[in-house]
């Protein structure tokens, strides 16, 4: 299982995921809440992702990627890139390790 907390930056929208790894090893379950309503759009699309398409560009890419411009108006949204990293995290195909964008002008 794995927790992630995602604060978007200047919209001030907070999104919490919670993934878990499935029996088969590869199904992540997840859960996703958040104060936005389209990161809440694109959580009723992703109940479940299989970890192994997650981590890669390779055939159709990550589910999470091809869902989010359906769902997301801001293509700097990190909350996908948040989501592909709990699947691995809950999957044990990443160490847990936060990751951080820090924005300066």
């Amino acid at each position: 299982m794995s927790h992630v907390e995602v604060q978007s930056g200047i919209c001030g929208f907070v999104t919490r995921i919670e993934a878990v790894l499935l029996d088969d090893e590869q199904t992540v379950r997840l859960t996703i809440q958040s104060d936005c309503p389209d990161v809440r759009k694109l959580a009723e699309q992703l109940p479940e992702v299989n970890a192994f398409r997650e981590i890669s560009y390779r055939r159709e890419g990550p589910q999470t990627l091809r869902l989010a411009p359906q769902c997301l108006p801001h293509p700097a949204c990190p909350v996908p890139a948040a989501i592909i990293k709990a699947a691995e995290v809950a999957a044990n195909l990443a160490l847990p390790k936060d990751a951080v964008i820090k924005v300066s002008k």
